[in-house]
């Protein structure tokens, strides 16, 4: 087990500290009121830790605290993991982002595209072209997710029982082969919608590498990387320090709710998508990674114009998700100003954030409340840690982006 622990005083890299304490406390108060159950902040500039607090608990019920080890089933945070697992084999030539997602999972063969209808009387069509990678790492490839209800192909999805993105009681190469029977929603690089793609490339992944995917991810990331915690199960002697989940109740409070397997070795689903846990040490080196462009203490993983290509907007025309995004599951303003790299999303336009950010940051979220971002402009690298599941949008992300940009001195 590795520690994440603060390195050098805030004002030592340009960061106030009364600032830095203002935000603590601002989360603080969401604990006392019940709305979280604690929380792990840590801020870095330069690749050094400057700001690192835990609050509250990770067990409300068995009071146990909040600490710098403490494990966190990390979500859609995963999908950028997963990209850079793909990048890995792009770099070595055994997979192009223009390659049809067919050649290496023939279940995605010719395609058909929603037209009209509803359940069994949906009509649908031929797609002009086929899936590719980048479709599947940007979410423009036509695919969706079943809680979206807002699109008859997302009904289909809740018919294939894919409630959760699995196939119950299946594993990954049969829930993928059941997204693969289903219609797009969309002729693939025309929409942008957040959807199960990234679980679609793990898949690839699996099938290019010849590995299971977390053995991809323990050999080619996780283990050169040091992120000694990560993975998709937790290990007996890592159980005490697995936060407990919770979700928003009707009155506004949180309650237990339960959450990945991660417990009893490993999974037989493998979600590229959203089925790893880490520490904030390792979230922290993942993202020194991408912040160092492909590079980290003498360990290489990916080449520079690499992690750039990532890093930055593939949504065609320059476009950002609102204007791109599959209506109406999209169209928020939370999404203006926002573009979409290779997993990560990408500031493209920061006069038209709802949060003070620059032009290029990145990162991604997940679903029980954990963010990460790389400001390249600040040489920062961010990350929030907690576990609740909401059930509206909320707007802790958005205050935390504020907070951070008030600590930077001469911003």
């Amino acid at each position: 087990m590795a520690l994440l622990t603060q390195e050098v005083d805030p004002g030592e890299v340009g960061l106030d500290a009364k600032a830095l304490d203002r935000l603590d406390q601002y989360f603080a108060h969401y604990v006392d009121e019940g709305r979280l159950p604690g929380f792990l902040v840590s801020v870095a500039r330069g690749g050094r830790v400057a700001h690192l607090t835990t609050h509250g608990h990770r067990d409300m019920a068995a009071g146990l605290p909040v600490e710098a080890d403490t494990l966190w089933r990390i979500y859609s945070m995963t999908k950028p993991v997963t990209s850079v697992a793909a990048l890995l084999l792009v770099e070595e030539g055994k997979l192009s982002l223009d390659d049809p997602v067919d050649r290496h999972l023939p279940g995605f063969a010719e395609p058909r595209v929603y037209v009209s209808g509803s359940g069994s009387d949906v009509v649908t069509r031929p797609a002009d072209g086929p899936i590719t990678v980048r479709h599947l790492m940007t979410h423009t490839a036509g695919l969706t997710f079943a809680f979206y209800h807002s699109h008859p192909v997302d009904a289909l999805y809740r018919e294939a029982n894919l409630e959760s993105a699995v196939l119950p009681g299946s594993d990954l190469a049969r829930t993928v082969d059941v997204y693969a029977r289903l219609p797009l929603q969309f002729e693939p690089g025309t929409q942008w919608n957040y959807s199960v793609a990234t679980n679609v490339l793990g898949r690839v992944i699996e099938v290019v590498s010849g590995q299971r995917l977390d053995e991809f991810f323990a050999e080619r990331i996780c283990g050169p990387l040091g992120m000694t915690d990560a993975g998709f199960s937790v290990r007996d002697e890592q159980a005490v320090r697995l936060a407990e989940l919770y979700g928003e109740s009707e009155s506004g409070g949180i309650e237990p709710i339960p959450g990945l397997p991660l417990r009893g070795g490993r999974p037989r689903f493998l979600s590229g998508s959203g089925g790893l846990a880490a520490s904030a040490h390792d979230v922290h080196r993942f993202m020194e990674l991408l912040r160092g462009r492909g590079e980290l203490d003498g360990v290489r993983l990916l080449a520079p114009g690499t992690v750039d290509l990532m890093t930055s907007n593939q949504l065609p025309g320059g476009a950002d998700l609102r204007a791109f995004g599959s209506r109406p599951a999209h169209d928020e303003s939370g999404n203006d100003g926002i573009g979409f790299g290779l997993g990560v999303s990408v500031v493209i336009d920061p006069a038209r954030t709802k949060a003070p950010t620059v032009l290029g940051s990145y990162g991604w979220s997940g679903v029980a409340t954990t963010t990460f971002w790389v400001d390249p402009r600040h040489d920062l690298t961010v990350q929030f840690m907690t576990q609740v599941r909401p059930r509206t949008s909320h707007t802790m992300f958005q205050d935390l982006k504020r907070l951070v940009h008030e600590a930077l001195i001469g911003a």
